[in-house]
Parts: structure tokens; C-alpha cells; sequence
């Protein structure tokens, strides 16, 4: 028997909500990171985990590849999905 799927939804502080699924992976929490390039410019990933310590070993990786592309500065959000019926 499949296994049942749900949409999961985060709502970032600055108001964009992003909806995954459907999907039956318990990912619990999504992050993003915004990387300002200068210019105005940027550039942003994101990805979903299955815990919060996932989620934050993302956040400690950013650093150095940061650097590396000569980001001015990156902002990174972690705020944990919210499960709903399909």
C-alpha cells in the first residue's frame, strides 16, 4: 500500500511561503540562504531536511563556499514546515 502524501508549507519571516509536495518523506524543516553578490545582485538556494540538525549542519557548510564566490554576505533562514492533507 502507498504510503500517504501531504503538502508541506514554510512561511519564511519576510512573508514568502513556499509549498513542497505532494510527498510521504518526513522533511520537517526548509532553509534558505540569500547570497548578496554586490550590485544589488543575489542569489538564493534553498533545500528541505528531515531535522533541524540537518538543517543547521547546511547553514555551518555556507561559509566557505561563500568566500570562495565573493559573496558580500548571505543571509540564511531556517523555519520548520507545517504538514496539511493533499
Amino acid at each position: 500500500m502507498a504510503k500517504k502524501k501531504y503538502l508541506l508549507t514554510a512561511t519564511l519571516p519576510d512573508g514568502y511561503v513556499k509549498t513542497i509536495g505532494p510527498t510521504a518523506t518526513p522533511f520537517t524543516h526548509y532553509w534558505r540562504l540569500v547570497a548578496h553578490l554586490g550590485g544589488g545582485r543575489t542569489e538564493v538556494f534553498w533545500g528541505h531536511t528531515k531535522s533541524l540538525t540537518e538543517a543547521r549542519r547546511k547553514r555551518a557548510a555556507a561559509s566557505d563556499p561563500g568566500i570562495a564566490r565573493g559573496w558580500d554576505r548571505y543571509d540564511f533562514e531556517i523555519v520548520e514546515l507545517v504538514r496539511s492533507s493533499d
